[in-house]
C-alpha cells in the first residue's frame, strides 16, 4: 500500500497540538494529526471517573489559555463556555482563613492581617505588572535561537531594545523574579506569615521545589501572566471541564480540514538526509515534508528517532533535560459540600482554589519530606470543587472536587512502585483535607487517582512533570528545552517542536502550538527551494 502524503504531520493531539494544526491547515496545508490515545486533548479532557461523576482529568483550571487563540480559534463559536471563580483563592489554616479576589477583596483580606501588608500589596502588584507585562509580549513570539541566522540576531536586538525602556528599577525586579526564590521577594514586601503564603503557593504549583530555592519567584510569575473570560489575572473554569477547550479545538481544526486519527501511536519520525520524510506507525507510513511534535521532548528525541539522526552532544543534552514536578492528581465524588472550620459564612468561597498550605514553612517542609522519603506527610493541596460553577459534572446536590496535590517524586527512594503506593497515598490526602474539613472524608462516595508514575504512562508526562519540563532558568525562553532549539526547529530539516516542552513551557496556553506553527509558515517556503 502506497504512503498517504500530507504537507505537515503533528505528532500528539493535546491542545498545543490541535492549535498547531489548526494554524497550518487555516494557511492552507494539507494537516494530519496522529493521537495514540482514543481521542484529542492530551491532559485537558473531562471523563466520567464514577458513575454520574465528570471532571477534568489531569489540567483542571483555565487562566494561562491565550486571547489570540480563543479568537482565531473561534472556540466561543465552537462551544467553549468560560465562567470565573466568584472567589479566586481560599487559604484556610488552623485558626483563620485568608481570600483572594477581584475588586478589592485581595487587598481588603490582607488589611485583617496587617495594615502595612495592605499597603504594600498596592506596590508589589505595581512591581508585578511591570514584569508580567513583558513576558505577556513575548509568549506569542519565537525566541531568538542561540546559534541562529540574522533574523534571530535582529529579535535579540529587539527584546533588548524592550527591556531597555524598563526604568532601572523594572529591571531590577525583572531580574530578582528570573533568578531569586519566591521568598526573598515576598519578604521584601511582607511582613505576615500567611500573606506571604497566600502568593508562594503559585511559586510551588508543578514545581518540585521550595519558596526558599531560588528559581521558584520564576514559577510565581508564571502562573500569574493568564486571564480568564478577559479579566487578566482571573481564574476560570470551561463548563463541562478542560475537555471542552480541547474538543472546541478539535471542531475549529476539522472545520479547517485537518484529518485527526485518533489510536495512531508513531513509532518513528524517519529522517534521510538530514530531512524528514514522515513518520510510521503500526497502520502504515505517512509521507510530509513537515513533521511538529508536540510530545514531551524526551519522547521526541529518545523514542521517536533513531540515535543517527541527532549529534552526540544534543543526544547528552537531552538525556540531562530535567522533568519532575512532584505532582499527584486525584479527582473525587463527593455526596455533599464539605464546609470548612474556619471560612466566610457564605460559600462564595467553595468556588474558588482551597489551597492547604498554611506557611511558607510548610511549603518547605512538605519538600523536605518528599525529597528525602517520596512524598510528603503533610502535602500541599489546592481544591477546586468546579461543580459549584457547573452543574453539568454532577448529580443534583452532590458534587466533584479536583485535588491538585504537590511534592511527590516520581522515583521512590524505597524501590517501590507507585501503582502499589498510590492508595495509601490518597487515603493521606483526604485525610489531610479532613483536618481542614471535618467530615469531607465521610463525603467521599468515589474517586481517581493518578499518582506521578500514572500521569507519565497515561499522558507521556516524563516524570510526571506537568509542564513537559523542569521550569528553570537553564530551561526557558532560548533555553527551552536545550539551547539550540529554542526557536521550535529541529536540527533536521522540517521537524518541529510544538509542546510544552517548548517556549513559554507547560500550563494550558496554545502558546507554544501559534508560535511554532508561525514558524513553520516562515520556514515553509525555504523548504521546497532546497
Amino acid at each position: 500500500m502506497s504512503a498517504k502524503k500530507y504537507d505537515a504531520i503533528v505528532v500528539g493531539g493535546g491542545h498545543n497540538g490541535l492549535v498547531c494544526a489548526f494554524y497550518l491547515a487555516r494557511s492552507g496545508l494539507k494537516t494530519l494529526i496522529l493521537e495514540r490515545s482514543g481521542d484529542v486533548g492530551g491532559a485537558a479532557i473531562t471523563e466520567e471517573f464514577y458513575p454520574g461523576f465528570r471532571n477534568s482529568v489531569a489540567s483542571y483550571t483555565v487562566s494561562l489559555l491565550q486571547a489570540k487563540v480563543i479568537e482565531d480559534m473561534r472556540l466561543y463559536d465552537y462551544g467553549l463556555q468560560v465562567v470565573l471563580r466568584k472567589v479566586d483563592n481560599f487559604l484556610p489554616s488552623d485558626t483563620e482563613f485568608l481570600l483572594a479576589g477581584r475588586d478589592g477583596l485581595t487587598r481588603r483580606e490582607i488589611a485583617r492581617f496587617s495594615a502595612k501588608d495592605a499597603k504594600a500589596y498596592d506596590q508589589y502588584e505595581a512591581d508585578l505588572e511591570q514584569v508580567v507585562t513583558l513576558l505577556r509580549e513575548l509568549i506569542l513570539q519565537a525566541p531568538p535561537n542561540v546559534g541562529g541566522g540574522l533574523s534571530d540576531v535582529v529579535s535579540a536586538l529587539k527584546l533588548g531594545w524592550r527591556a531597555s525602556k524598563m526604568s532601572l528599577a523594572a529591571q531590577r525586579d525583572l531580574l530578582d523574579f528570573f533568578t531569586k526564590s519566591a521568598a526573598e521577594v515576598l519578604d521584601r514586601y511582607f511582613e505576615n506569615d500567611t500573606v506571604k503564603a497566600l502568593f508562594a503557593f503559585d511559586s510551588i504549583v508543578g514545581n518540585f521545589s521550595s519558596p526558599y530555592l531560588p528559581g521558584s519567584a520564576y514559577i510565581l510569575l508564571h502562573h500569574v501572566f493568564g486571564e480568564a473570560a478577559g479579566v487578566k489575572g482571573a481564574w476560570g473554569h470551561a463548563i463541562g471541564g478542560m475537555g471542552s477547550i480541547t474538543q472546541a479545538m478539535k471542531k475549529a481544526c476539522l472545520a479547517h480540514g485537518v484529518e485527526i486519527q485518533t489510536n495512531h501511536s508513531v513509532q518513528a519520525i524517519e529522517v534521510e538526509s538530514e530531512r524528514v520524510q514522515g513518520v510510521s506507525t503500526e497502520a502504515g507510513f505517512y509521507t510530509a515534508p513537515i513533521v511538529a511534535s508536540s510530545v514531551h521532548p524526551k519522547i521526541l528525541f529518545e523514542q521517536l528517532l533513531a540515535d543517527e539522526a541527532i549529534d552526540a552532544d544534543l543526544q547528552k543534552r537531552v538525556s540531562s533535560y530535567q522533568s519532575h514536578s512532584g505532582t499527584f492528581r486525584m479527582n473525587v465524588a463527593l455526596s455533599g459540600l464539605p464546609r470548612f472550620k474556619n471560612a466566610p459564612q457564605d460559600n462564595d468561597y467553595l468556588t474558588s482554589g482551597i489551597i492547604i498550605a498554611p506557611s511558607m514553612d510548610y511549603m518547605h517542609q512538605a519538600w523536605l519530606s518528599a525529597d528525602k522519603q517520596g512524598w510528603s506527610d503533610r502535602p500541599i493541596i489546592e481544591m477546586l470543587i468546579p461543580s459549584t460553577l457547573d452543574d453539568s459534572l454532577a448529580p443534583t446536590d452532590q458534587h466533584v472536587a479536583s485535588l491538585f496535590c504537590q511534592q511527590f517524586t516520581y522515583d521512590l527512594p524505597t524501590g517501590e512502585s507507585w501503582h502499589d503506593k498510590k492508595e495509601e497515598i490518597a487515603d493521606l490526602l483526604i485525610a489531610t483535607v479532613d483536618e481542614y474539613a471535618p467530615g469531607f472524608r465521610a463525603l467521599v462516595v468515589g474517586r481517581q487517582i493518578l499518582s506521578p508514575l500514572d500521569l507519565h504512562e497515561r499522558f507521556g508526562l516524563v516524570g510526571g512533570d506537568i509542564f513537559h519540563g523542569r521550569m528553570s532558568l537553564d530551561q526557558l525562553f532560548s533555553a527551552r528545552p536545550v539551547l539550540g532549539l529554542g526557536s521550535y526547529r529541529a536540527p533536521i530539516r522540517g521537524l518541529y517542536l510544538c509542546g510544552s516542552g517548548s517556549h513559554p513551557g507547560g500550563g494550558v496556553t496554545g502558546a507554544p502550538g501559534h508560535n511554532s506553527a508561525q514558524v513553520i509558515l516562515k520556514d515553509r517556503r525555504f523548504l521546497f527551494t532546497q
